[in-house]
């Protein structure tokens, strides 16, 4: 599972990002998803207990306090959020991509390098995004070769991976 974005809570607990609404679907209230996630299907409460998931079928959602298609239009753009708290834990060596972010970078050698400013996957694995202080950003894939440690206080980049 790999949420990619996370927001501050007002009381300072971090919210991932499993979903947005991309608009309504049919006429009786469901609502089409763009999926962030493996398994939104496994939260039932959202954004602070606003929306309560009836069903889930592939990116198709209900929701109780979603009664028609005007209510489901109004959802367009909003995102499904729930508290950092309530992911699943992880296994040895896996991370979510939110907790990635905002993550100081320093080089092998113990150089600052930058942060982490965001995570991709084309496909062929995660790949980080870190801006240097200058405002250049560059990729970097994030495993063992070009990242040789991380933790929850940063991450090392490989020099050969970190040059400019």
């Amino acid at each position: 599972m790999h949420p990619p974005a996370t927001k501050a809570r007002p009381t300072g607990e971090p919210t991932i990002v499993l979903a947005a609404v991309t608009g309504p679907h049919g006429i009786g209230g469901e609502v089409k998803l763009k999926l962030f996630a493996d398994d939104v299907g496994a939260f039932t409460s959202f954004n602070e207990g606003a929306l309560t998931l009836r069903s889930l079928r592939g990116n198709i959602a209900r929701f109780a306090e979603v009664p028609d298609r005007t209510a489901a239009e109004a959802l367009r753009g909003m995102q499904l959020t729930v508290p950092r708290s309530a992911l699943p834990p992880l296994e040895e060596g896996e991370y979510y991509h939110a907790d990635l972010i905002g993550l100081p970078a320093t080089s092998d050698a113990g150089e600052p390098i930058g942060y982490v400013v965001a995570v991709e996957n084309f496909g062929a694995g995660d790949v980080i995004e870190i801006e240097r202080p200058t405002g250049k950003r560059f990729m970097v894939p994030m495993n063992e070769h070009a990242v040789p440690e991380w933790s929850g206080e940063g991450i090392v980049v490989a020099a050969a991976f970190a040059a400019d």
